[in-house]
């Protein structure tokens, strides 16, 4: 008879900062470049060559570590974790293990019960990210891009509290969200601005002791997460069941044929042979330092949602999607600072913005159209100057090209016309073609006058006030 098992799940986030430049040089971090354009003698290991830490990156790490309710290490140091790869150019990584900046917090996250449950973050360290690696099957070779080596990473690394895939991507979203708002991170999967290795093991349930875990690696989506979780779980279970040993390794997760293979056994701190970096300088944090990078620590979600409540007035579900972007919220507001119409904003944004978003395949911070515009073109909607489908029309424009909607619309002649005798004749002119819709409302067919308002404004080019075709229709009938 099979057993019940439980799964135990912690997490290791990196995420990719947002600075200019590299954790320990001069050099881009601009995401897309050629191949080995944006590299120097730092961040490619050349003999000689010497890392001065980026400022910024411990601002921003600090202020994760605040936002997600950690103690800051005031004395923090940098180590050399040693492996041997073809990414990895100077055959260490400048990484933290004995003074990482922040330790002890955790976030509070929604379960699918209802409920809410914290957890643990263990500790927040700086490090710098590999090469990546290229694999060229058709010339059967393997490449390496050192654009990425030395780009400012945190990693943070979670208690084992989390039971399930639902409470994996609730944690993870709680953090996407907090480093978002905090301008510390876009936090894109998709680009490897934020990447999560799940550690999971299973154990029967009730036990106190953990089982042995394995460590899952390239998952690049929420969707491959849930279902890496749900195929090692299963596959753990599997050998349990069957008088097998789980084997500590690290697995490559394989999205596309839906399973997993071990690529290494894995590894322990011991086996990386860590040791203080010479080169760098120990970090002291100030007081004063860690005052001012409070200071400006910015209205997270929570706040924000309840401040749009009473501000704004807003329906929950439309708080609920705003927010749930620190870009959308911007627009949101910045929008709403220039019409003072916020239910009108946020119907523009969850309508036709949200479509097109999903049309597309494009985030929110990817969005091109300004507040000013969108503004516009709903102050051009509610004067009449053009009508409902008109103006659906200049924004799909306006999403691309973030063009003047009022200049936009001059150009093209898109201005409703008002002009009731030019209406009046187009209407006879329908009413003429069409016998047929004409006698199935006089018998009653109320939806015959819609095809005769659709067929006005066919003839009008769409730019005349439907409510005015309606209402000359309904006249001449």
């Amino acid at each position: 008879m099979s057993k019940n098992y439980e799964t135990v799940i912690g997490l290791e986030v990196h995420v990719e900062l947002a600075t200019k430049t590299k954790i320990f040089c001069g050099c881009s971090t601009a995401f897309g470049a050629e191949p080995n354009t944006q590299t120097c003698p730092v961040c490619t290991g050349m003999p000689g060559s010497l890392p001065v830490l980026n400022k910024q990156v411990l601002e921003h790490a600090i202020a994760v570590g605040l936002a997600t309710n950690c103690a800051i290490t005031r004395y923090a140091k940098f180590d050399r974790k040693n492996y041997f790869y073809p990414d990895n150019p100077q055959n260490y990584q400048i990484s933290q293990l004995y003074l990482p900046i922040c330790r002890n917090g955790g976030v509070e996250i929604e379960t699918k019960e209802g409920g809410r449950k914290t957890v643990g973050i263990h500790e927040i360290h700086m490090e710098e990210d590999a090469g990546k690696l290229i694999h060229d099957e058709w010339e059967d070779c393997s490449l390496v891009d050192y654009n990425r080596s030395g780009v400012p990473l945190i990693e943070i690394v979670s208690e084992p509290d989390m039971r399930n895939a639902e409470e994996v991507i609730a944690y993870l979203e709680k953090l996407r969200l907090l480093i978002q708002y905090l301008g510390a991170s876009d936090c894109k999967l998709q680009e490897g601005s934020m990447r999560a290795d799940v550690n999971l093991s299973v154990r029967e349930a009730g036990a106190a002791e953990f089982g042995t875990r394995t460590e899952m690696k390239n998952l690049n989506s929420f969707k491959a997460i849930s279902r890496a979780i749900a195929g090692e779980t299963e596959r753990q279970i599997d050998l349990l069941e069957s008088g097998e040993k789980v084997i500590q390794e690290t697995r490559r997760w394989d999205d596309a044929k839906g399973e997993s293979y071990a690529m290494r056994s894995k590894e322990d701190a011991q086996d990386y042979r860590y040791f203080p970096d010479p080169d760098l300088t120990p970090i002291v944090v100030s007081d004063e330092m860690l005052e001012q990078i409070r200071e400006k620590q910015p209205e997270f979600r929570t706040e924000k949602m309840k401040r749009y409540k009473e501000e704004f007035d807003l329906p929950d579900y439309d708080i609920e999607i705003i927010t749930g972007d620190k870009h959308m919220a911007d627009l949101f507001e910045m929008t709403c600072a220039i019409c003072g119409q916020p239910k009108k904003v946020s119907n523009w944004l969850m309508g036709e913005t949200m479509r097109l978003m999903k049309e597309k395949e494009t985030d929110a911070c990817d969005l091109r159209f300004s507040p000013e515009n969108l503004a516009k073109l709903i102050a051009l909607a509610d004067s009449k100057a053009i009508n409902g489908s008109v103006a659906k029309e200049v924004f799909e424009v306006m999403f691309e090209e973030n063009v003047d909607p009022e200049q936009y619309v001059e150009e093209k002649g898109l201005k409703t016309v008002n002009d009731e005798s030019a209406l009046r004749k187009a209407v006879e002119e329908v009413i003429a073609g069409n016998p047929q819709s004409v006698d199935d409302y006089h018998n009653g067919k109320e939806k015959a006058i819609g095809f005769l308002v659709g067929q006005t404004m066919k003839a009008m080019k769409g730019k005349a006030d439907p409510s005015m075709v309606n209402r000359l229709l309904r006249e001449l009938l």
